[in-house]
């Protein structure tokens, strides 16, 4: 597009400021031996081939900017609205934290290692030993003489200072053996969480792609009806000619070309308006896809033939079972059941093996040894709180049974209004097309009548402008019925499938 555009202005560019000033100084350029008379029509004998050129330059300059714009399907906007809607980014990193959660989950099943490490510094030693001097007896191997020893051998006494720093550092390996089952279930409500946020991811991508198509659809109804509205000024252009040229003949009064020409210049502010809203409604369509707004970027198609009512009608109690919102009504009542047991397991033993290490630096000394372990914790006095949050839980599972099936008979309830709308909006369509044809056949009466001068040009105008509100009518008809389809399909779970 970006190439498109900077060619199509050097083309333009050119034009304008080489080839048109080189091709008029060519085609009226007065040549010495022409009659004064002739001075302002030189232009005779060449006009031939210079108006040849010269159409061909402007057709080659109109191609290069009508080249600058770019329709844009319905197709491209839906991938393009996949891609970049916030919601769908929201919904898309939704799934990914709930799968590092699951996986999170996953690893309680493995046995826990850890380490430490502690080095210890006191201020001052923490043994101190004094002995004072002493006379010791000497032993002469008989130990009954020992008590009336008669040489003594002095101990000068000494003073022993020691533990001023320790190295302490252990690695243990726990393994849960049993748990109450929290590891199980805690697993099992991760991995439900994930497939509830692949559900919502599911029903937000529905969700944006109707909401696109809707807004699509606007800009296509917006369009359709300033294509009316130019049929309306063409008819109005040819009643002001006609209604002037009986003025002058003097068949009517001025007052009625003044009607005309008001009636001309209400079009124009309704076109002001349209072009306004066009410009608007593509505005939020780029800032829904995620595009910069871009005049040359152009949205709408004709609409084209739709599905029946009949072609799509499908049981609403068959349909529901396919809507995201009801799995996701099934997957809480689960959740709600899966928490209970997690919390049940608060209560009940925990069981444990492990083994570890030990090493130990004290006072110069080195040892190392290791150990295995086990552990039973039993809770006593949390089973009287036990009873009573169990049967609170039990009261949360059956609310949450509660809702899901009164929730469940509000979607299929939705489905039975969709439909009943559905096929509102499809019988309106052959509403207005019958409207536009006794519109056209009421303007030509009309027409007829004035021209023989039975009625007064406002009846011809109140004629014309009420083709123009059949035409109208019928474009919302149609675009309301592509709205409705999609609702419906979107309703019955078979939207973008």
């Amino acid at each position: 597009l970006g190439t498109v555009i900077c060619f199509g202005l050097l083309i333009s560019m050119v034009l304008t400021l080489f080839i048109l000033p080189v091709l008029y100084t060519v085609l009226y350029k007065e040549k010495p031996n022409e009659k004064k008379k002739e001075k302002h029509i030189p232009y005779l004998k060449s006009v031939g081939s210079g108006a040849t050129i010269l159409l061909l330059l402007l057709g080659l300059s109109s191609v290069s900017l009508s080249a600058q714009k770019r329709e844009m399907s319905l197709d491209e906007c839906k991938k393009l609205a996949v891609q970049n809607n916030a919601k769908i980014k929201d919904a898309n990193l939704e799934l990914q934290a709930s799968q590092e959660t699951r996986k999170a989950a996953f690893t309680s099943y493995f046995p826990k290692v850890s380490a430490s490490g502690n080095w210890v510094k006191f201020s001052d030693n923490l043994l101190k030993i004094n002995i004072p001097s002493v006379n010791l007896p000497v032993y002469n191997g008989d130990l009954s003489t020992l008590a009336s020893a008669t040489q003594y051998a002095y101990f000068p006494g000494m003073s022993v200072s020691t533990l001023d720093k320790a190295i302490i550092g252990n690695v243990m390996i726990m393994q849960p053996v049993f748990t109450g089952g929290r590891i199980i279930y805690g697993n099992k409500l991760a991995k439900l969480g994930e497939e509830v946020s692949v559900s919502k991811l599911t029903l937000s991508k529905s969700e944006v792609l109707q909401k696109t198509e809707e807004q699509y659809w606007q800009i296509v109804s917006l369009r359709e009806k300033m294509k009316t509205l130019h049929m309306l000024q063409m008819l109005l252009d040819s009643t002001y000619k006609q209604a002037n040229d009986s003025w002058h003949a003097g068949l009517i009064n001025r007052n009625d070309v003044m009607k005309v020409t008001l009636k001309k210049s209400d079009t124009k502010s309704n076109e002001l308006q349209l072009t306004n809203g066009i410009k608007l409604a593509t505005m939020a369509l780029c800032q829904y896809i995620g595009i910069p707004y871009d005049s040359t970027v152009v949205f709408g198609e004709d609409i084209p033939l739709y599905k029946t009512p009949d072609q799509v009608y499908v049981d609403s109690k068959q349909a529901v079972t396919n809507r995201e919102e009801y799995k996701l009504l099934g997957k809480s009542v689960k959740a709600e059941e899966l928490q209970s047991k997690v919390k049940l397991g608060e209560y009940m033993p925990e069981v444990a093996v492990g083994v570890g290490g030990i090493y130990q630096d004290i006072a110069g000394s080195h040892n190392s040894f290791g150990m295995v372990m086990a552990s039973v914790k039993i809770p006593i006095s949390d089973w009287w709180e036990a009873s009573h949050t169990m049967k609170a839980r039990k009261h949360k599972e059956e609310i949450a049974r509660i809702d899901s099936r009164n929730n469940t008979e509000l979607l299929s309830l939705q489905i039975e209004q969709t439909w009943n709308q559905l096929t509102e909006a499809y019988k309106q369509i052959a509403i207005a097309s019958e409207s536009i044809v006794q519109a056209e056949e009421n303007l030509k009466i009309n027409r007829d009548n004035f021209n023989a001068g039975m009625i007064n040009i406002s009846d011809l105008l109140e004629a014309e402008t009420m083709l123009q509100q059949a035409k109208n009518q019928l474009t919302d008809s149609q675009t309301n019925y592509k709205s409705k389809l999609v609702a419906y399909m979107q309703v019955t779970g078979r939207y973008e499938r």
